[in-house]
């Protein structure tokens, strides 16, 4: 999943809380100057709202990430090229009480399956960044 978490009092908006949850739970320190905008929010499966930020991080050989072990068990990336191919690409259809009841998209063959609200914002993140590919 995304860095993450619910906001603070002190966070004056979404953009603040994603910040802080950066820095809280990879260790990396991003200012505004770095954030691209917000998606539209989203609700999760327990009923509260999301609110994605996206953000430049610049070069991935660039970072120096230090995961906090209380919140993040590994850090992994995918590269947009493998996002962007269709064999990596996918839906998972769930059922309630025995009939079809919603869609998610999920994303396969890296190091991890890409699913549920993570998979959404990816997929959200793909449409706005490459409409023409995706």
């Amino acid at each position: 999943s995304f860095p993450g978490g619910r906001r603070d009092p002190s966070d004056r908006d979404p953009v603040a809380t994603a910040l802080r949850e950066t820095r809280e739970e990879l260790g990396l320190v991003l200012g505004t100057e770095s954030v691209w905008g917000q998606l539209r929010t989203l609700p999760d499966r327990h009923g509260l709202t999301v609110a994605p930020v996206v953000a430049n991080l610049g070069p991935l050989e660039d970072l120096t990430l230090t995961p906090n072990p209380d919140e993040v068990e590994e850090v992994f990336t995918l590269p947009l090229a493998h996002l962007l191919r269709e064999e990596n690409q996918g839906y998972t259809h769930f059922r309630t009480a025995g009939r079809y009841s919603y869609t998610l998209p999920v994303f396969l063959n890296g190091p991890h399956k890409v699913w549920g609200l993570t998979a959404i914002i990816t997929e959200l993140t793909l449409e706005l960044l490459v409409p023409d590919h995706y």
